[in-house]
């Protein structure tokens, strides 16, 4: 019997690869790699064989849907910033029937999902620079749950995460559950960017704040609070993907019935605007 034995919200901005190159940027996002390095040796300790990450820049409009190739390889240069995100080497293992078992679960729950094995369905950064860290420390199978959701319910997105533990607990995998996406995210406007020194502030006191509330629930476990909060934390926040990623992962970990205390991995931090942090959600 298979088991979701880690989950976590984690970081994906762009600034973490170029955190690594030469340049102005590099050794700025450290503690956030640390993280996903902290998280990735966790997870080898506790026996995973397969992340599934749920992945708030694979944009979807109709249905929900599952990057279930058997394998992933190939070079990423992101179409929305180029410059920061290019020739991005990556190969990764699958988890086909993971996928698939998914896909018809959340089916058969009410949200229509669709599990594709396609070569040319590339994953997207929000997958892919996770996984660039945490293949570092741990060869882990990949499975990529499209979590930007235009037209989807946050009710629908937590019939996912059920559907994600329910195929989990009928497979043999022990798998680490991600929600990749940030805080909040309203990103600066391009001609405020560089006078605010956009790259390490966060464009909204206000946004700054809640996202700081909202950890400190997770830390002491008031998920029941958050999550009636929750929609509109999203919209008035500007919630990366609408926060369906986060939604997703509460689905599969009980919804208001969970009360794990959080873990902060790695301090908030502001990028481009947006608020940032590696969070572990303990599975009991």
């Amino acid at each position: 019997m298979g088991e979701i034995v880690l989950a976590a919200k984690m970081t994906h901005v762009p600034t973490l690869q170029m955190s690594e190159q030469e340049g102005p940027l590099k050794g700025k996002r450290q503690a956030a790699i640390d993280g996903h390095l902290e998280i990735a040796r966790r997870a080898k300790k506790l026996g995973v064989d397969t992340v599934v990450i749920c992945d708030t820049h694979w944009l979807v409009n109709a249905g929900f849907h599952i990057n279930a190739n058997a394998k992933f390889e190939g070079l990423l240069t992101s179409s929305e910033f180029p410059q920061f995100i290019r020739d991005l080497p990556y190969s990764h293992r699958g988890n086909p029937e993971l996928g698939a078992a998914i896909a018809e679960k959340a089916t058969e729950l009410g949200a229509y999902t669709l599990a594709h094995h396609l070569d040319s369905l590339d994953l997207e950064y929000g997958t892919l620079v996770p996984m660039s860290f945490m293949a570092r420390e741990h060869d882990m199978k990949v499975v990529s749950v499209a979590a930007y959701c235009t037209v989807h319910g946050h009710d629908e997105s937590r019939i996912i995460g059920e559907a994600i533990r329910a195929a989990v607990e009928a497979s043999d995998s022990k798998v680490l559950l991600v929600a990749s996406g940030s805080l909040s995210h309203k990103i600066w406007s391009n001609k405020d960017y560089a006078p605010n020194n956009g790259t390490f502030t966060i464009s909204s006191e206000f946004n700054r704040q809640v996202d700081l509330m909202v950890l400190e629930m997770w830390k002491r476990g008031d998920h029941a609070t958050f999550l009636k909060m929750l929609g509109d934390y999203a919209r008035h926040c500007s919630g990366e993907g609408s926060m369906h990623d986060t939604a997703m992962l509460y689905g599969a970990l009980g919804w208001d019935k969970y009360d794990g205390k959080c873990e902060i991995i790695t301090e908030y931090f502001p990028s481009s605007g947006t608020g940032q942090t590696n969070v572990i959600f303990p599975v009991s």
